[in-house]
């Protein structure tokens, strides 16, 4: 296991979540399954209680904790795409496998996990500043799944 890693909370899904994630993203991986040992408040002796994985190169563990505490958008993944195909691609596997759409290229997994599906032209014309910046955040706030085409447009004015 990483030094660091990210634990997030499931209700009992945490298997079957970083299973997705490990088919739906590159450099992903599920790389243990642990059973309980014995009985805890939101299971039995023999449930998966954790699962070891990694999503974009990114080390996470996953807890099956019971549905006390839900996931919010004060944690996300912000993956990085590289043109619409890859953008459409991600945001289309998260949301056509029970997740729903957000805004500005934001959207949830069906366990309730943020995902921000963001492409790089976004993100570059964000750091050139000035109109270009504005431009580029005007056209996104507009948007659910970000369209490449539309902030490329933006960018040039």
């Amino acid at each position: 296991m990483a030094k660091n890693t990210i634990c997030l909370w499931y209700d009992k899904d945490a298997e079957a979540a970083a299973r997705f994630y490990a088919e739906t993203f590159p450099d992903s991986v599920v790389s243990a399954v642990h059973r309980a040992p014995s009985d805890y408040p939101s299971g039995k002796a023999g449930d998966v209680l954790t699962v070891e994985f990694t999503v974009a190169g990114v080390a996470c563990l996953g807890l099956n904790g019971g549905p006390i505490f839900k996931h919010n958008e004060a944690f996300s993944f912000q993956i990085a795409t590289d043109d619409q195909a890859e953008t459409d691609r991600y945001w289309n596997a998260i949301v056509a496998n029970g997740g729903q759409e957000s805004a500005c290229g934001w959207c949830k997994d069906r366990w309730g996990v943020s995902w921000q599906i963001t492409p790089r032209v976004l993100t570059e014309a964000l750091a050139a500043g000035g109109a270009e910046a504005k431009r580029a955040f005007d056209a996104m706030m507009g948007m659910t799944k970000i369209d490449v085409a539309a902030i490329e447009a933006a960018r040039r004015g």
